[in-house]
């Protein structure tokens, strides 16, 4: 007898040790996705492991702790794991702490690892006040598959001086990472490009810190200025609903990462600019129907815009595109200009349903301003394009886009930044005050939008 048990606490120990070393390893994460009010995302992306778990509690109430575990843990094609993880049937406007463990060891993890639920206010009491980010091009070097040069990457400071802004979530607005020629040619190197760019350390805190909602561009989808031809979309839709955590992308029947949520008295309508795009260089003339973004998306964003003007909660309606939409210069930026048809049928949409509170925000050309358009009687649109967060700048200051009649004075920025949206003051009287932040820390403009100027 004294034999068999020593027998079985050796095999024991051996199984333990054998679990020990084989356990998974963290690639990347936690990121926090959406924010809702019975419901939040958590994401993971691990490698080698058996099963992942989460832990969740109220603050302050380890007592009142539920697990989510997961097996049998699928592989992308370059050997992660991800997981999406939705504790559901939460407390409504309540913070919460959790934990990862992975293989049941648990991740230490260098920042608080907490989310929150967003409280019910309506018919209840004022709009919350918020704080958002938004950004766009964030171009992250790696010299074996960059063009000869300098690298185009030209910060990662912006990453932190975003996870330390006490923004309450963020808003990607496109080319989040940047496909090279290394990678849009096969799966596996669009997969790696992703992964790659999620496990950036520069990174980690501010995915960690605030919940992030994310559309694409032409680098996130594709090659440049890639259109609904890319051969490899239906990979990269898989990739982007892979490393994002949206609530929703596109419809049954209707692929695509476009979307809408509410923050506050805000809400936003984030556009897919690249799966039912026609080509920029498609003449007008002879394409009447050109359209970036196919009949049915563009026909939801009407549907969506009535549907939140009717429900009178929102103060401001934010369209968020890749592409710049007040200006009329194209050049070598894909703004809407291309789509003339799609652009005034949009703008006078919203003149003729008197759709209030809308403001544009978009990306793409490298630079930041602020610029606004009387789309009719007393009725005007503004829009905020920020770009880029890390990558090079546009050389704007020697082209004939420097004078846009429609941008705001002093709003021009060709440096590495991103723009903070702060939505304050009473019912009624709402002010949304927008601050550009550059690479440095220095805010380089602030200006307020109120309610009554988007009337």
């Amino acid at each position: 007898m004294k034999l068999h048990a020593i027998f079985w606490l050796v095999i024991s120990m051996a199984l333990l040790l054998t679990r020990v070393e084989g356990a998974g390893t963290l690639v990347s994460g936690p990121m926090l996705g959406y924010q809702a009010r019975r419901e939040a995302l958590i994401w993971v992306e691990t490698k080698d492991a058996q099963q992942v778990s989460l832990d969740y509690w109220l603050r302050g109430q380890p007592e009142t702790k539920q697990t989510i575990t997961k097996t049998n843990l699928s592989s992308t094609p370059i050997g992660g794991q991800i997981s999406h993880f939705r504790p559901g049937l939460l407390a409504v406007g309540t913070q919460y702490e959790y934990a990862i463990s992975i293989d049941g060891v648990k991740q230490a993890l260098p920042f608080p690892a907490q989310f929150k639920t967003s409280p019910l206010w309506e018919w209840r009491a004022p709009a919350p006040d918020i704080k958002f980010i938004f950004g766009t091009c964030a171009y992250l070097n790696e010299p074996a598959a960059d063009r000869p040069g300098p690298g185009y990457g030209k910060t990662m400071e912006t990453f932190r001086l975003m996870a330390d802004s006490g923004a309450d979530f963020m808003l990607w607005g496109g080319d989040n990472w940047y496909y090279r020629e290394t990678d849009f040619d096969s799966i596996s190197g669009l997969w790696y490009r992703a992964q790659l760019t999620r496990a950036q350390p520069e990174l980690r805190k501010l995915f960690a810190v605030m919940p992030h909602y994310a559309t694409w561009d032409d680098h996130d989808y594709g090659s440049n200025d890639a259109n609904k031809s890319f051969e490899f979309k239906d990979e990269t839709l898989q990739i982007f609903k892979a490393y994002w955590g949206n609530p929703m992308y596109g419809e049954s029947g209707h692929p695509g990462v476009y979307q809408k949520f509410y923050q506050s008295d805000a809400a936003f309508f984030v556009m897919d600019n690249r799966w039912y795009r026609d080509d920029d260089h498609l003449i007008d003339a002879q394409n009447p129907q050109k359209s970036q973004y196919g009949a049915h998306q563009f026909d939801w964003l009407k549907q969506s815009l009535l549907h939140a003007q009717t429900l009178n909660h929102f103060t401001f309606k934010f369209i968020v595109t890749g592409g710049q939409v007040v200006t009329d210069f194209g050049g070598v930026s894909e703004t809407f200009a291309y789509y003339q048809r799609e652009r005034e049928e949009l703008l006078k949409f919203i003149q003729d349903h008197h759709i209030t509170g809308v403001i544009f925000l978009t990306g793409d050309v490298h630079f930041t301003e602020l610029a606004k358009k009387n789309i009719g009687g007393s009725q005007w649109i503004y829009e905020l394009t920020s770009s880029p967060i890390s990558s090079g700048v546009s050389s704007i200051g020697r082209t004939e886009r420097a004078q846009d009649p429609h941008r705001i004075e002093g709003t021009l920025v060709s440096d590495q930044n991103f723009c903070t949206l702060a939505l304050h003051g009473p019912k009624g009287a709402r002010v949304v005050t927008i601050s550009c932040i550059d690479k440095q820390g220095v805010t380089r403009w602030t200006h307020d939008i109120t309610a009554q100027d988007l009337r």
